[in-house]
């Protein structure tokens, strides 16, 4: 590991030429290359004007290079979560031109060649960066943050770890366009001296076999460590595995085993958002109710907020914070102290007036877990013409599951209902419900509201996971009588169209796979028979991530209904 340099002064003070920075598919990117690449990039800022810029690349060594670029032009960087259409025109109106993914019809900036590589130190209050809440309680909200919160906080993570992490490379998970990633990922290895890798490893086989030729940190979240295959070989990496991290939420009594038994350790969980920056640490090798250990200088105290049922609520005061002098922010979390530190109580209740009764979505939520029947589930509130009812996204557990395919998801429905009669009006109980095998997350590790809303659109197919693999997956899926695919197509003797089949292959594949964003063309499409009201289908989609290609076919126990290829492109990096 190298002398820890301030990110303020990383390209002025410098590393030698050839110390490595990241590795790429076997190639080292040595530090005169991102000196080089990040002169292009302040360059073509520069050259572009203005000074709020949106940045999304996934090789995360051309990344590292943009952003220092950008701050060495006096640029603040937007990072969006995700580069699909709908997220980079919703930033259209808050920045002045985009790197890496840009919307249609705008031309990306791109890194300018043998630019000037004279730098000079940065400035600590510069406006460096907005990230994005995750989504997970409503509409993603921009947090602003300055050079010398981010600074701070990878001074803070080097003292915390630096020494038991040593000088092995950094391998990652999760994503660096949020502010966990882009901390443990990009900035803290890049102060320390550790070599990080380019590329993420989205899939348990990658992790296994990146770790297989020596030792390495890894980055990872709740949502990866918890879908760890016990069938893979974990025994030929674990012993490489020199520290791990988890964060972006709560890691579950299974998970946590799981890390134990395949991983050889519990990783180190760090506590924050991205309003906070990092709070809090521990590491459960044998106490599963560790608490959590304040960082340094952070401070933490319950009580402060003034609200109704406020008196457990964890306010945090921290270097890592944007605040006036001796301000405290308010979490929405719950937390109790004890000698050094605390334990989270949960979320804050999440109240909604329904039928003009309070009706608490957190304790409908833990009344659901309490029931036996699913071990993890979110109620939201949904418009059904003038009102609002409930629904519920859940992951039954083995019972669950087997109550369903007994009687059918009605029986589980009603089961989950008459679970929650005896503490909840009637009116409020939930009307509509999903059942999935995980709930779907973001780049972050987060489930947001948004994403299990579009749950209930009638145009989107319910399914189940039949089979699962890296670059395949077998769904179950219905053509449900009540979809609206069916309305006109054709009076008297309704099918499904054959655009709607393509586009559920195309819509349930990027919930499985990390798929380019755009559309270029199909391949060998195929229409073998109709499908009629009521089918129950077999979905099988392969990807085929060197030549963009994702394939499908729609089965039953009639036969073959369709098949063919989409071919993808517009991978960044």
């Amino acid at each position: 590991m190298g002398e820890p340099l301030a990110l303020e002064h990383l390209l002025v003070h410098g590393r030698p030429a050839g110390y490595p920075v990241a590795h790429r598919e076997g190639q080292v990117l040595d530090f005169a290359a991102l000196r080089a690449r990040v002169a292009g990039w302040r360059a073509a800022f520069a050259a572009h004007g203005g000074t709020r810029h949106a940045l999304f690349l996934e090789d995360t060594f051309e990344f590292a290079a943009a952003l220092l670029g950008a701050w060495h032009a006096g640029v603040c960087i937007y990072l969006p979560a995700d580069a699909r259409p709908a997220t980079l025109d919703a930033l259209r109106a808050q920045v002045e031109g985009f790197a890496g993914r840009a919307p249609a019809g705008v031309t990306a900036i791109a890194p300018l060649p043998d630019a000037d590589g004279a730098f000079y130190s940065l400035a600590p209050e510069l406006a460096a960066l907005v990230v994005y809440t995750s989504g997970s309680s409503g509409e993603p909200t921009a947090i602003p943050k300055r050079l010398s919160q981010l600074s701070r906080e990878v001074v803070t993570l080097g003292a915390l770890f630096d020494a038991e992490a040593g000088d092995v490379p950094v391998l990652a998970t999760v994503s660096h366009q949020h502010i966990y990633g882009l901390l443990f990922r990009v900035l803290w290895p890049l102060a320390s001296g550790r070599p990080f890798d380019a590329h993420a490893l989205p899939y348990p086989e990658d992790v296994v076999a990146a770790l297989r030729p020596g030792p390495a940190l890894l980055v990872a979240s709740p949502a990866h460590l918890k879908r760890l295959p016990p069938s893979l070989d974990w025994a030929s990496a674990r012993g490489h595995l020199r520290g791990l991290f988890s964060s972006g939420g709560p890691l579950g009594p299974e998970a946590l085993q799981a890390c134990r038994d395949l991983l050889g350790r519990a990783p180190v969980e760090v506590y924050g958002s991205s309003e906070t920056g990092g709070v809090a640490w521990r590491r459960r090798d044998t106490d599963d109710a560790a608490a959590w250990r304040v960082m340094p200088g952070v401070q933490v105290r319950t009580g402060a907020d003034p609200g109704p049922g406020a008196d457990d609520v964890l306010a945090v005061r921290s270097p890592h914070l944007d605040l006036p002098e001796g301000a405290w922010f308010t979490t929405e979390d719950r937390a109790r102290p004890v000698p050094g530190g605390f334990e989270l109580l949960g979320r804050r209740d999440r109240l909604l007036k329904l039928e003009e009764k309070r009706v608490s979505l957190s304790a409908m939520e833990r009344a659901l877990v309490d029931s036996g029947l699913v071990h993890e589930a979110r109620v939201l509130p949904l418009a059904d013409g003038h009102r609002v009812t409930l629904a519920v996204v859940a992951v039954p557990d083995a019972a669950g599951w087997r109550l369903q395919e007994a009687g059918g998801r009605r029986s589980l429905n009603q089961a989950l209902r008459e679970k929650l009669a005896p503490h909840f009006e009637s009116s409020a109980l939930p009307r509509r419900f999903r059942y999935l095998e995980a709930m779907p997350v973001n780049p972050q590790g987060k489930s947001t509201e948004a994403a299990l809303a579009a749950l209930f659109d009638p145009r989107r197919p319910s399914f189940r996971v039949l089979e699962r693999a890296p670059d395949r997956v077998l769904l179950s899926l219905e053509a449900q009588e009540g979809s609206p695919y069916f309305e006109g197509h054709f009076p008297g003797t309704p099918i499904l169209p054959g655009v709607v089949q393509v586009d559920w292959a195309l819509l349930l594949g990027r919930e499985h796979f990390a798929l380019p964003p755009d559309f270029l063309r199909l391949e060998t499409l195929k229409f073998q028979q109709v499908i009629p009201p009521g089918t129950h289908l077999t979905l099988e989609l392969t990807w085929a991530a060197e030549s963009g290609r994702l394939g499908f076919k729609l089965t039953s126990d009639a036969g073959a209904h369709a098949s063919g290829r989409i071919v993808l492109g517009g991978g960044v990096g």
